[in-house]
């Protein structure tokens, strides 16, 4: 999972929302564009154009507007920019599975869930060379169940987890790296403006912590 800071809504939304009369509420189900739109770029950019749960590259043909709290059961909060984030859609081979957000779909459970907005959400899972993801603690109950939920563990992305892990961290990096040096990586990505960061970038940062036995 990769961390949101969440910033401000954009103006036009806020407006829409702000024009509600004795005849007219606004709900999800009525918001069109330039709204929706304006709303959508708004997710992405602060998001830096990384999905909220897997953390791979999106723009918005590839992603959607997901409801964390889901709209069927929390409505009040359809509308609230705090709720809402960008996540990813079906890779586009036909027949691959479904992840994230359109996997998660209605799912909410008070009791097991992390929210991109945590602010230790990416420190509770741990990765593997292999790109496997685990939950950090074995007996982090809500870590393992966002595993599942999200089908974080599917095939394309522990291939592209691996892929980007292998490439940094590979046996001689390992051996040769000191701890000073793993500190600096971890602060050069945590610090990187979001327009500057990189897919999976927060998995290099994870994998040097690990390394640093956090």
């Amino acid at each position: 999972m990769k961390r949101v800071l969440k910033g401000t809504e954009p103006a036009s939304f806020t407006d829409w929302k702000n024009s509600a009369n004795d005849e007219w509420s606004p709900t999800y189900p009525t918001l069109q564009n330039p709204q929706k739109r304006d709303l959508h770029n708004a997710l992405l950019k602060e998001q830096g154009f990384f999905c909220c749960y897997c953390g791979r590259e999106i723009d918005a043909s590839t992603s959607h507007i997901e409801h964390f709290r889901p709209q069927e059961h929390f409505e009040e909060l359809a509308l609230e920019f705090h709720n809402l984030h960008a996540s990813c859609l079906r890779e586009t081979k036909p027949g691959n599975p479904l992840h994230c957000g359109h996997k998660k779909g209605n799912w909410f459970d008070e009791n097991q869930h992390i929210s991109p907005t945590d602010e230790n959400c990416e420190q509770r899972f741990r990765y593997l060379r292999t790109g496997e993801i685990q939950p950090k603690d074995s007996d982090d109950l809500p870590a393992t169940k966002m595993i599942e939920v999200l089908a974080l563990d599917i095939a394309y992305l522990k291939n592209r987890r691996q892929d980007t892990i292998r490439r940094l961290f590979d046996d001689e990096f390992v051996m040769q790296i000191s701890e000073e040096e793993l500190e600096r990586l971890v602060t050069a990505i945590r610090n990187t403006a979001i327009p500057n960061q990189k897919p999976f970038d927060h998995i290099i940062a994870r994998y040097a912590e690990q390394l640093l036995g956090r």
